[in-house]
């Protein structure tokens, strides 16, 4: 496996980041702000990461995906230390933004990851259509920060 960064001809990876952040209009206002990345071998699509930067040390991984075939396998936490490694510098903020689903916030957190703070019905007042996962209604964005 290799990880790659994505500089030309992003919307071809769209049904990826769709796993992530369902709605294309919200991939659209940071998919050409940020950098990408993609878990690849031999060509073939495992994975893939949009990292935006938010402030002077503070970045945010907007979008991260595994092919649901290959999850629980430690696609996501490789692409998660990927990020720590480029991007975690002495000083710097990581942070991800997710909805409260019994999946992803524990994922997070086991990548070391710790809550920083929420913002009231995001997915409600942004999204055209209710988020539900693992049967969780999607309300609150809720922020995770790992400080370096």
């Amino acid at each position: 496996m290799e990880i790659v960064p994505v500089t030309e001809n992003r919307r071809a990876y769209l049904p990826l980041l769709l796993l992530a952040d369902e709605q294309e209009e919200m991939i659209e206002t940071y998919l050409d702000r940020g950098e990408m990345f993609l878990l690849q071998q031999e060509g073939t699509p495992y994975g893939v990461c949009v990292v935006t930067q938010e402030g002077e040390h503070l970045v945010e991984i907007k979008n991260l995906a595994v092919l649901p075939q290959f999850q629980r396998q430690g696609l996501g936490r490789t692409l998660v230390q990927f990020v720590f490694d480029r991007f975690g510098h002495p000083g710097a903020i990581v942070q991800v933004g997710t909805g409260e689903s019994p999946l992803t916030l524990p994922f997070y957190e086991a990548c070391g990851f710790s809550y920083s703070h929420r913002v009231k019905d995001f997915f409600l007042q942004h999204y055209d259509h209710p988020i539900v996962e693992e049967g969780v209604l999607l309300r609150d964005m809720v922020y995770l920060r790992r400080y370096f």
